[in-house]
């Protein structure tokens, strides 16, 4: 991110448990496979594997938060699975439930059944009419075979991205796994974050009637999380008033 290389990322690490924290006395690393509202940043494939190796020398739990990554969001079931290890414990939700509230925690059998009765739970685990739309969501991702789906609807936004960058300098960067995505803006001038460029975008779209939703440490970043249901022609009419927000502003 920025300029911040996997190596520096774990020596930061390293210096942390050298001169802060025994890292035996640490009991878990959580990680977003994919920053959310940090600017969509996917973690390196390279850096999530040495945070394996490293929970697995200390015997640190490796936690995947997939809340926003899961369910077939980055043309995976789950986002991990595009980076050839495994976490310990998965927490989820959103995506779970279409829209209705659930969240769930899964994991190693060992861990999930450490702890005695009741003492795992959560506001939004086990209502039955929420466990029923997880069942039908998980059916229709399979059915209507999201993942793949979720592949073309990123791969057409980042393309249409691609061409408007021919127009406008101010897109720094497109990124992100099948249908997570998110553009970055910078000012031409000094080719610092803009989150002014970026606010500018977001409001001329709601003009238009399009909802888009900023994020990042800098707030220059735009996100795309619209539903793998979408339909085509929705999703044409989207990327139209994209286009033209984006190119009415720097006009």
């Amino acid at each position: 991110m920025h300029g911040t290389t996997v190596e520096q990322s774990l020596g930061v690490l390293k210096k942390l448990f050298a001169a802060d924290v025994d890292p035996n006395r640490v009991a878990a690393i959580i990680v977003e496979p994919v920053q959310g509202e940090g600017g969509f940043y996917p973690v390196p494939v390279a850096f999530m594997k040495a945070l394996r190796e490293i929970c697995d020398q200390h015997g640190i739990l490796l936690i995947a938060d997939e809340v926003q990554t899961g369910f077939a969001r980055t043309g995976k079931l789950f986002a991990m699975e595009h980076y050839g290890v495994a976490a310990d414990l998965t927490t989820m939700a959103k995506g779970l439930g279409g829209g209705f509230p659930i969240a769930a925690v899964t994991g190693r059998a060992e861990i999930m059944d450490a702890p005695g009765p009741g003492g795992l739970g959560g506001t939004y685990a086990g209502n039955p009419i929420g466990v029923a739309a997880a069942h039908a969501v998980l059916d229709v991702i399979k059915d209507e075979d999201l993942c793949n789906r979720a592949e073309q609807l990123g791969g057409r936004l980042k393309q249409r991205l691609a061409s408007i960058r021919e127009k406008a300098p101010e897109i720094v960067d497109i990124r992100g796994p099948g249908f997570m995505n998110a553009v970055e803006f910078n000012d031409v001038t000094t080719n610092l974050p803009s989150a002014d460029f970026a606010n500018k975008v977001r409001l001329k779209a709601l003009e238009k009637g399009l909802i888009l939703l900023t994020c990042g440490v800098y707030g220059n970043v735009i996100r795309f999380l619209a539903p793998i249901t979408i339909q085509d022609g929705v999703f044409a009419e989207a990327l139209d008033i994209l286009e033209a927000s984006i190119l009415e502003v720097r006009a």
